[in-house]
């Protein structure tokens, strides 16, 4: 029988086994995570579960009935340390475990602030895992000080619940502007004034030279030497690819865990998909951090073990909500020019990035019907003119005429 093991019980792993029930595979499935919890959405931690309206159970991808029902062998609180190619086994703990198609999903870890200028102080933090949530969580209270380091989605979504729960906030952003690695100004000027008429005090183009403290994070000295006080800090200063284990195993890296068109790594028999794994994308290659990707991604996976022979032809779109926006993205802005404004128009704003006349990607806030269309737009192809975009006299739907 043939046997499928998949290493990352996360976003892509669960989308991986569903779609290989959902398909008809009838062999075995064994899916290993590192994490107590069955597979569950990320997204909410720093937002809805954070602030309490949302039980943990609410997160769960499926039930726990769900793996037992489709006959999914689950070992999580494990750690896979060994595989063994030429055997074709993993090894986790004292167990040897065979397999006929390995799958990779072992996702993203955050970077830490380093132990040497005082990132191993208690009272530091990281928004991925359940884990790092409910540790910090009890932190989370009226008055106190909290200095978000990054100032990107991760730390702007931290931010923006700490000043819903009363806490005076400061967020560090060593580059020019928050979100520079991601988004245009346009976008940044927009969140930024968000965030400071909510009270949020943003300090752009400051360097964090160390955290200060004994045993426990008290303030942190910036790189002009001022020092701020800090009862407690997040560090949002992005993820890296979890490739130890492929590495290890010497399958080929590059920006993460190198994949072709259909997911396969330079092993054959070895699969990978999600956060850790780069694949090829309008002759280049890329490495998408998101849902959408996780999920699309493991399920051409699925569909060429099951010997499909599809190649995955990636969608992208991310989301973040901060206070009461809602921003949604389509699409991906890079080798953009010039941005177009839409809006605003009451509560609706969109930005949309072009290269010469070519539509790249929409940041909509607050504004679903301009993402959608631009989204749909993007996937179709077709860039309208400008001025048509940039006119609220024409209906936005009307735009997919063009």
């Amino acid at each position: 029988m043939t046997h499928v093991v998949v290493v990352g019980a996360g976003q892509a792993g669960s989308a991986v086994v569903a779609k290989l029930r959902g398909l008809g595979f009838d062999g075995q499935i064994t899916m290993i995570g590192e994490e107590t919890a069955p597979p569950y959405q990320r997204p909410p931690l720093s937002k809805a579960y954070l602030l309490g309206e949302l039980e943990e159970e609410r997160l769960w991808l499926r039930s726990n009935a769900y793996y037992a029902e489709n006959n999914v062998t689950m070992k999580l609180g494990s750690r896979v340390t060994a595989i063994d190619r030429a055997a074709k086994t993993v090894t986790v703990g004292d167990e040897v475990l065979a397999y006929d198609h390995l799958v990779l999903t072992t996702g993203s870890t955050p970077r830490r602030l380093p132990a040497a200028i005082g990132g191993d102080l208690a009272g530091i933090y990281t928004v991925r895992t359940l884990a790092d949530v409910d540790a910090m969580r009890a932190e989370f209270q009226a008055g106190r000080r909290v200095v978000i380091v990054g100032g990107g989605y991760i730390g702007l979504e931290a931010a923006a619940v700490a000043r819903k729960f009363g806490l005076e906030v400061t967020v560090l952003e060593m580059a020019p502007r928050i979100l520079q690695r991601v988004a245009a100004p346009e976008t940044s000027d927009y969140i930024r004034k968000l965030h400071t008429d909510h009270g949020v005090t943003i300090l752009e183009s400051t360097g964090l030279d160390r955290l200060l403290g004994e045993g426990r994070v008290t303030g942190v000295r910036l790189q002009d030497g001022r020092e701020l006080p800090a009862d407690f800090v997040i560090a949002g200063v992005g993820i890296l690819p979890g490739q130890a284990l492929a590495e290890a195993a010497g399958l080929d890296l590059e920006n993460g865990i190198k994949t072709d068109a259909q997911g396969r790594t330079s092993d054959p028999a070895i699969w990978s998909a999600g956060d850790c794994a780069s694949f090829p994308h309008k002759g280049g290659r890329i490495r998408l951090e998101s849902v959408g990707n996780a999920i699309d991604q493991a399920e051409v996976v699925a569909e060429n073990i099951m010997g499909a022979g599809k190649d995955y032809a990636a969608k992208p779109w991310f989301w973040s909500d901060q206070y009461d926006c809602k921003l949604q993205i389509a699409g991906l802005n890079t080798g953009y020019d010039n941005i177009v404004t839409r809006g605003p128009d009451a509560e609706a704003v969109s930005f949309w990035y072009y290269q010469g006349d070519t539509l790249l990607a929409v940041d909509a806030m607050n504004d679903p019907r301009g993402y959608m269309v631009g989204k749909r737009l993007i996937e179709m192809g077709k860039s309208p003119a400008k001025a048509q975009v940039a006119d609220l006299s024409i209906a936005i739907k009307d735009l997919l005429k063009a």
